[in-house]
């Protein structure tokens, strides 16, 4: 992983005649922004980002809505039904994109969502709700049974228990969920390509491929400093979450 991010980071600061030498270096013998600030001049990447910025919190945020209170259902209540229930959002992980992106062409375009941020968000969410209800489902049983029992036999009811005892102990593992759902749609490019035709519209990513000429030749300075200021939210938010990721899927696996 380091390869990639320190060529990219090397070649974003490289003027052209270096970029251009028979003998790459990693380190710039003249560093230049020139490649930012051509990169800013061709394409709309300001725009670009407040569209990905957008798509992501969002979906982030209904994602977590919608899978902390199914997580704790699947956690807490152990029946064939839960149990199918988590074993479909395992095996929902294996499905490719291509697989599903004709049926949610037509579903949106019946709803009139094609070439919609809404209809993207949409997408998002359900795309990365999956593995948010499966890491969530971790925490959940990471918290002892016990606490909230004890809770109940001092007079809490349901409502106060979850509200005092759980949510708090949760909510580490919640935010680390909200990050990871953010940084996938963050970084989505198949749907947003697909689903999304006006340039105002588009995502970061697509963006990112207009830096390609029209028979495949790359502007590589620019094109490597846009794609290094579209990675470094992923690399920090990452940075962040690994371990609670981490420990979120072996709580659920311990426990399971």
């Amino acid at each position: 992983m380091a390869f990639p991010f320190l060529w990219l980071l090397s070649t974003a600061f490289k003027p052209p005649r270096e970029l251009a030498g028979l003998h790459p270096t990693w380190i710039p013998e003249a560093p230049t922004l020139d490649n930012f600030r051509q990169a800013f001049a061709q394409q709309p990447l300001a725009a670009a980002a407040g569209n990905s910025l957008l798509a992501a919190a969002v979906s982030a945020l209904l994602a977590i809505l919608l899978a902390t209170p199914m997580a704790y259902v699947l956690a807490r209540v152990r029946n064939r039904l839960s149990r199918a229930a988590t074993g479909w959002v395992v095996i929902s992980q294996a499905f490719p994109l291509v697989l599903v992106i004709i049926p949610l062409f037509l579903i949106l375009k019946g709803l009139h969502l094609v070439d919609s941020r809404i209809g993207l968000i949409m997408v998002y969410v359900v795309w990365s709700l999956p593995f948010a209800l499966w890491m969530l489902t971790g925490y959940v049983r990471s918290v002892p049974r016990e606490l909230e029992e004890a809770a109940a036999m001092d007079g809490a009811g349901r409502l106060r228990t979850l509200v005092s005892v759980t949510a708090p102990l949760l909510a580490p593992g919640i935010v680390a969920t909200a990050l990871f759902a953010f940084i996938t749609a963050w970084n989505e490019f198949f749907f947003a390509l697909v689903l999304l035709k006006s340039p105002e519209k588009q995502t970061l990513p697509v963006v990112l491929t207009h830096f390609l000429g029209a028979e495949g030749v790359a502007d590589l300075g620019p094109l490597a400093a846009a794609a290094l200021l579209a990675t470094l939210p992923s690399l920090l938010l990452f940075a962040v979450i690994q371990r609670r990721i981490t420990g979120g899927m072996l709580a659920g696996a311990v426990k399971s």
